[in-house]
C-alpha cells in the first residue's frame, strides 16, 4: 500500500503563521502536522509514502518520503497537485490532505474497505462547527449518501442538515480505482482545460471532490466509510488554536 500526501497549497487563511512555512509544518503538541500523518500511516504499515510539495516545498524534507513538485501551485489546486504524482497510482494507495490530523483507527477502518474508491466521512461532524467563525459549514466538503454509497459531494451542493457526513480529506483507490481516477481524470483534462468543471470555475482549480462528483455521474460507486469525530482540519488560526488544545492533550 502506497501513500500520497498532497503539501502545495499557500495556505492563505493561516496567516501569519504560513508566512514563511506551509501549514503542514505547523507545530501540533511538539510534531508536525506532517510528521503526525508520517507516524500514523507507518504505524498503519504503509511505508510507501509520497509527498506533492509546492508553497515553500524545499522546507519539506523528510527522510525515507519520495518527492514531487508541483510548480505551478499557484494557478492549480489539489487535483492537480495529486497528478503530479501520477506514477505512483501504479496500485493501491491511501490519499490525504496535509492539514488534518487523525489517528490509526481511522486509517485502520479506512483500510478494511473493500471498495474501489472509499472515502473517509465524519458523520458526527456537525459540532465541529460551533463558533467556528473562520470556516463556516458552507466550506464543508459533506456528502450525501444512500447507505453508504455516495450520491453528491462538494462544498454548498448539499443541505447540512440532510447530509450524510463530511468528507476529511481521507480516501483510498484500489488498483482498480486507481485506474478509474487517472482514465476519467486523463479524459476530464482534454474535456475541461480552460473551462467550467463541476464546483469549480475551471478544471485548473478543481477540488479532489469535484472529480468524485464527475465519477458518480459517470455511474461509477464511491463508497463512504463512516468515523465519528477523531480528527481536525487545521485551516483558519482558530482551528491551529482548537488542535493545539485537543491533540496537545
Amino acid at each position: 500500500m502506497k501513500a500520497i500526501i498532497i503539501a502545495a497549497g499557500q495556505s492563505n487563511r493561516l496567516k501569519p503563521f504560513t508566512n514563511n512555512i506551509p501549514k503542514c509544518l505547523l507545530d501540533v503538541g511538539g510534531r508536525t502536522i506532517l510528521q503526525r500523518q508520517l507516524d500514523v500511516l507507518r504505524q498503519c504499515g504503509i511505508d510507501d509514502i509520497s509527498i506533492v510539495r509546492g508553497y515553500q516545498g524545499g522546507l519539506i524534507n523528510y527522510p525515507n518520503v519520495k518527492y514531487y513538485e508541483n510548480t505551478d501551485y499557484e494557478n492549480n489546486n489539489i487535483l492537480g497537485s495529486l497528478f503530479y504524482a501520477a506514477s505512483e497510482m501504479d496500485d493501491e494507495f491511501v490519499f490525504s490532505y496535509s492539514d488534518i490530523i487523525y489517528g490509526e483507527s481511522t486509517v485502520e477502518r479506512l483500510l478494511q474497505s473493500k471498495a474501489d474508491i472509499s472515502l473517509v466521512v465524519d458523520t458526527d461532524w456537525m459540532p465541529r462547527y460551533e463558533g467556528r467563525l473562520l470556516h463556516p459549514i458552507d466550506e464543508a466538503e459533506l456528502v450525501k449518501g444512500k447507505g453508504n454509497r455516495i450520491i453528491k459531494i462538494g462544498k454548498r451542493i448539499c443541505v447540512p442538515d440532510k447530509s450524510y457526513g463530511e468528507f476529511i480529506g481521507l480516501a483510498k483507490f484500489s488498483k482498480s480505482g486507481a485506474e478509474i481516477l487517472k482514465s476519467n481524470y486523463r479524459r476530464a483534462a482534454i474535456k475541461y482545460r480552460g473551462k467550467a468543471f463541476q464546483q469549480a470555475a475551471l478544471f485548473e482549480n478543481a477540488y479532489l471532490t469535484d472529480m468524485m462528483q464527475e465519477l458518480i455521474d459517470r455511474g461509477y460507486t464511491i463508497q463512504g466509510v463512516g468515523i465519528t469525530r477523531g480528527w481536525i482540519e487545521i485551516d483558519t488560526p482558530e482551528d491551529l488554536e482548537r488542535a493545539q488544545e485537543s491533540w496537545t492533550k
